[in-house]
């Protein structure tokens, strides 16, 4: 597999690893290819109900606005200062009637221009982060919805909790101002076997419910899958799926 799929850049080593147009963002993206892609989708995991995730990050303007167009309301961008320049460039309906998903690895530096702009942030790692979150989101009169990534694959290149580590610290994250833990996040090694990504998408689940018990809480949302391994952590559990080749090429 190469790391072209979904949101495999959220990884320690970026620089080099993906070409900014690895997906030929230049290209313009066919609204009847999204269409057929998007219903494809839908009918595909229509029985679960769950939330399909544009991912836009390698592709121009024209990716948002054709989805929009063919019914998604879901996007998901990682690098913070290109997604924002592009959010702030779209028409106001689409940025009135949809949803943002920060995916990417989040530096405290940009924190504040990404609550102010995404509506979800999926990759929060740290309770230094989560209090940077919490600080910005209480200047902004905002509740920040956040989702923990756990590394569960303990891949060292990737960043996230390691299980033993969320569990020392989630009390921490609840008790802050200004946000709401809605749920955990993982990204699967890109070369896991399908039986690997049953066992890794479905420890997220039963680590998910552990910490709902333990902590008395509910976390509703398990964002789980991309375009190569989304089929599987659908059966696992997962609610939200971050879709990017799959929808636009």
């Amino acid at each position: 597999m190469s790391h072209t799929s979904g949101d495999a850049d959220n990884h320690k080593k970026e620089i080099g690893l993906i070409p900014t147009n690895q997906w030929n963002s230049e290209l313009p993206v066919d609204i009847e290819l999204v269409k057929k892609n998007l219903l494809d989708i839908e009918t595909e995991v229509a029985p679960c109900k769950v939330r399909i995730i544009g991912v836009t990050k390698y592709f121009g303007l024209d990716a948002i606005v054709n989805g929009y167009k063919a019914g998604l309301r879901d996007f998901a961008e990682s690098r913070a200062i290109d997604a924002i320049n592009k959010l702030k460039s779209l028409p106001d309906e689409i940025r009135k009637n949809s949803k943002f998903h920060f995916i990417g690895h989040l530096q405290s530096n940009k924190a504040e221009k990404v609550v102010e702009y995404f509506d979800y942030i999926h990759s929060v790692d740290s309770v230094k982060l989560a209090k940077v979150i919490s600080k910005v989101a209480c200047s902004l009169n905002k509740r920040a919805k956040i989702l923990l990534q756990v590394n569960n694959a303990n891949e060292e290149q990737k960043f996230g909790y390691s299980k033993d580590v969320l569990r020392r610290e989630i009390s921490e994250i609840l008790n802050l101002d200004g946000i709401e833990v809605i749920g955990l996040m993982n990204i699967a090694p890109l070369n896991a076997s399908d039986n690997e990504l049953k066992e890794l998408f479905a420890d997220i689940k039963q680590f998910r419910d552990e910490l709902e018990k333990e902590f008395k809480i509910q976390l509703p949302e398990l964002s789980m899958g991309m375009s190569n391994d989304y089929r599987i952590a659908i059966r696992e559990g997962a609610t939200m799926i971050r879709v990017g080749r799959k929808l636009f090429k």
